[in-house]
């Protein structure tokens, strides 16, 4: 997988696929776990099936960190609001937002007619499929949440009619999102346009101290949203979560770097000493 290193190496790729071109895009981030675990299995993905490297290209697989080009991840085209995601690409058109590497490999046979063994058959196209969480599980195979920037509850290769969570499947969904990234912020809005002022303050104050957080924006599913304030016991948002526990608001936020500048100093991104 190629990483992207900035906004301008991004653009002059996609820029210089063919239109036919099918591009895997990454967004992940790599202090996470559910993210490195995907990326295990993406590059066992590549190892195992050897798509063919053509000229002109028909197929492409990129690497972002969603946080650190969030001028790439945050575009309306791809609006990434939570990590790992894997999008499919093809002529400036999202196709697919797969959850995990096995839907992922036969995404990439309906929309290329490549087999895993990396020849091209159009009849060996397997038939239109539909994809949802499976009953009483809210997870994929990577651990993380099996919906995660995929709306309601649906990952489909073709139209569907989103699936009803039950209360048992939000809470599960919900003790998984909680626990997706150290330090997990629950907000209106991304941290480049929050949504109202208490979610910008938050996010001042995290990057402030130097935090990696997670975030996932309430507003792009209700369901999150209004199951969120049940499961945690607080009525309002943003919300803070630290390895999986609810810490609180912004005031609460606030108080504790008040009282312990070391606060959260376990989760304070690494500095590259020049």
């Amino acid at each position: 997988m190629k990483q992207i290193a900035s906004v301008a190496e991004f653009d002059q790729h996609i820029s210089e696929l063919p239109k036919d071109c099918l591009a895997v895009i990454y967004f992940h981030s790599s202090w996470a776990d559910p993210c490195r675990e995907m990326a295990e299995k993406l590059e066992k993905m590549l190892e195992d099936n050897k798509y063919p490297d053509t000229t002109p290209p028909k197929i492409t697989f990129l690497t972002i960190e969603a946080e650190d080009l969030a001028e790439i991840s945050e575009r309306d085209l791809y609006d990434i609001k939570f990590v790992p995601t894997i999008v499919l690409q093809r002529d400036n058109e999202i196709l697919n937002r797969v959850p995990n590497v096995a839907i992922l490999q036969e995404a990439i046979k309906v929309h290329t007619g490549l087999s895993a063994a990396g020849d091209a058959s159009v009849s060996e196209l397997p038939p239109r499929q539909q994809v949802t969480r499976p009953p009483n599980s809210a997870t994929n195979g990577s651990g993380a949440p099996s919906d995660s920037l995929n709306g309601p509850s649906t990952t489909s290769l073709s139209q569907a009619k989103p699936h009803e969570e039950t209360k048992e499947e939000l809470n599960a969904r919900l003790n998984q999102l909680v626990k997706a990234a150290p330090v997990m912020l629950f907000m209106k809005g991304t941290p480049s346009a929050p949504q109202c002022g208490f979610s910008r303050k938050t996010v001042a104050i995290l990057r402030e101290n130097g935090v990696k957080y997670g975030f996932f924006n309430i507003l792009a599913d209700d369901e999150v949203r209004q199951g969120l304030k049940e499961f945690s016991d607080w009525p309002t948002f943003p919300q803070v979560y630290v390895e999986g526990e609810l810490i609180g608001g912004l005031d609460i936020l606030k108080e504790e770097f008040e009282n312990d500048p070391d606060f959260l100093k376990d989760h304070v991104a690494k500095k590259v000493a020049a």
